[in-house]
């Protein structure tokens, strides 16, 4: 196949490449163009990836459910299947800061009605929705997923949303996740803009690349990306890693370190044991001037399905759920807190978490079919208040 046109604000900045004999990717920049990321600043020599795509790109490929779909259809049409062909049939219908052409076309969609998607949240609809977008779906995770445009009530333009939903080895993982969110905005966190259907079934999430007011794509990369790493090494790595990593690339690093830090403390009090290196990440303006941490994203309650889930990520050497004493450490020593400041934000975790509690008992009364999860995930948030560390959480409360 032809190389993919990479372009940065209609401005051509390289080609991706792959020699199929070799089993080897390139990318090389035209000259004197942009970066087209922090991991891949510009140069004159090729950027060679053996057996798989540079991370930059490889982070929007699709995984789990719709890699299965991507996989079935490519095969049949093409009569094989690699990384390249798949990102070269989704590259032109890619929006963001990076732009893609290839060998095939860019697609015109039509939008749908948001409020279809909230109010008729059937396993019908979800299908329809995927073929609809199916060649804008250049998005990763595991769950059932797809990308949908829509358009926003309040400016009347078209977004684009990631509409999750779930099978039946996650009951309920629409509000799993909305309620977990919910908490860790509550913490003073920001987080995308989200919505749950009227019957729980979907969980739209906004996404964050478009900026309104300057009406321009911004660049997010990974932690996985910064570090080099490709995906099948996302669960390689600690905290103390990623911290180190967000206090040396972002611009306004006091509240980016807060931000992460309070994500963190979230997912462990939350009970989220899939916070790995692909759910942490930058964002930034097109030179590079301004880069922040990412809103958070993909947070759940993992301990609802797997009882004896651990975190994604070593801190101090382990994996185990860490309580109010290490997480306070953390903060002093990996994120350059004092103990006052490392305190501050350690007990807006916590009353978040308490007030968060407390909304999902009233859920719990109010919608019995989430309450066997939702009972599940209140336990092990109660278990947290403790403030005590846990190898393992204990069966009796679960």
């Amino acid at each position: 196949m032809n190389p993919i046109e990479i372009f940065i604000q209609n401005q051509k900045a390289g080609e991706l490449f792959f020699d199929e004999a070799k089993r080897e990717y390139g990318f090389n920049y035209v000259k004197n163009a942009k970066a087209i990321s922090l991991s891949m600043p510009f140069r004159e020599s090729t950027y060679t990836s053996y057996y798989h795509l540079h991370p930059i790109f490889e982070m929007n490929m699709p995984e789990g459910y719709l890699f299965e779909i991507f996989k079935n259809f490519l095969s049949k049409e093409y009569g094989y299947i690699n990384n390249f062909l798949t990102l070269s049939y989704l590259a032109p219908n890619i929006e963001g800061r990076l732009r893609f052409r290839s060998d095939f076309e860019q697609k015109i969609f039509e939008t749908i009605d948001i409020d279809e998607l909230l109010e008729n949240d059937t396993e019908d609809t979800f299908l329809r929705v995927l073929q609809t977008f199916l060649d804008k779906n250049a998005i990763s995770g595991v769950q059932p997923k797809t990308l949908a445009l829509a358009i926003d009530k309040e400016t009347s333009t078209p977004k684009e949303y990631i509409v999750k939903t779930w099978g039946d080895e996650h009951p309920s993982l629409a509000q799993n996740e909305y309620y977990s969110m919910r908490a860790v905005q509550r913490a003073g966190v920001t987080i995308p803009h989200i919505q749950l259907s009227k019957n729980a079934k979907f969980l739209l999430v906004e996404k964050f690349n478009y900026q309104k007011k300057s009406d321009e794509y911004i660049g997010f990369e990974e932690v996985l990306v910064l570090l080099g790493k490709n995906r099948d090494k996302k669960y390689s790595g600690s905290y103390e890693q990623i911290a180190k990593l967000i206090y040396a690339v972002t611009t306004d690093k006091h509240h980016s370190m807060e931000q992460f830090y309070k994500t963190v403390v979230m997912n462990y009090l939350l009970k989220n044991g899939d916070g790995h290196l692909k759910n942490f990440g930058v964002i930034y303006d097109n030179d590079f001037k301004n880069i922040s941490f990412a809103p958070a994203y993909d947070i759940v309650n993992t301990t609802a399905y797997i009882h004896r889930d651990k975190p994604a990520l070593m801190m101090f050497g382990k994996k185990v759920w860490w309580g109010k004493k290490e997480l306070v450490r953390f903060g002093i020593e990996h994120c350059y807190f004092s103990k006052a400041k490392a305190l501050q934000y350690y007990e807006s975790c916590q009353k978040a978490l308490k007030d968060s509690i407390e909304e999902l008992k009233e859920v719990i009364n109010q919608d019995k079919k989430f309450a066997p999860i939702a009972s599940k995930m209140l336990k092990s948030w109660q278990i947290s208040l403790d403030e005590k560390t846990y190898k393992e959480l204990p069966h009796e409360n679960l």
